[in-house]
């Protein structure tokens, strides 16, 4: 289940509570595993959705399924994938916003680039696009002191989904 969809889980848990006049301070979840008051509820649920590693492990599943979408030509996936990767690291940002600098140069010019490729269905603009869109990651992680982090073009599938 994505990232949003749990938080939206969470968040409509805690206003059903409401709406049945129970306490904030009353258990819930399967279980009850959910305990405290909203404030302490809130904080478990934003420890379960992680700062920003969750979703760079999310965009580096759907960078892969980019790559061999755009290798394959094709373009629908393609532009699925960047899209869902687009919105992982928006909401990734809104958690993390002190990252928001670091990421400028790739949300706004290394993921439009790429959708002009996606969308002119131009297999040398993608590759080219793709490899800026790795370098620009790359410049990213080290912004961010992890240049350890290395992106490289994938070496195989990691799906069935072609």
């Amino acid at each position: 289940m994505k990232i949003k969809n749990i938080c939206a889980l969470m968040v409509i848990i805690l206003i059903f509570c409401a709406a049945c006049q129970q306490t904030f301070d009353q258990p819930v979840g399967s279980g009850g595993w959910l305990t405290g008051d909203v404030n302490e509820k809130f904080e478990t649920v934003t420890e379960h959705l992680g700062g920003f590693g969750k979703a760079m492990w999310e965009v580096d599943y759907r960078f892969n399924e980019l790559y061999w979408a755009g290798k394959d030509k094709n373009w629908e996936y393609a532009e699925h994938q960047i899209d869902e990767m687009e919105e992982t690291l928006e909401l990734g940002l809104e958690r993390r916003p002190a990252r928001a600098a670091s990421a400028q140069q790739f949300m706004t010019s290394a993921i439009p680039d790429l959708k002009e490729a996606i969308d002119a269905r131009d297999p040398g603009m993608f590759e080219m696009r793709i490899n800026i869109m790795i370098n620009t990651c790359n410049s990213c992680h080290a912004l961010e002191e992890m240049p350890f982090l290395t992106v490289k073009e994938p070496l195989e599938r990691r799906s069935s989904i072609r």
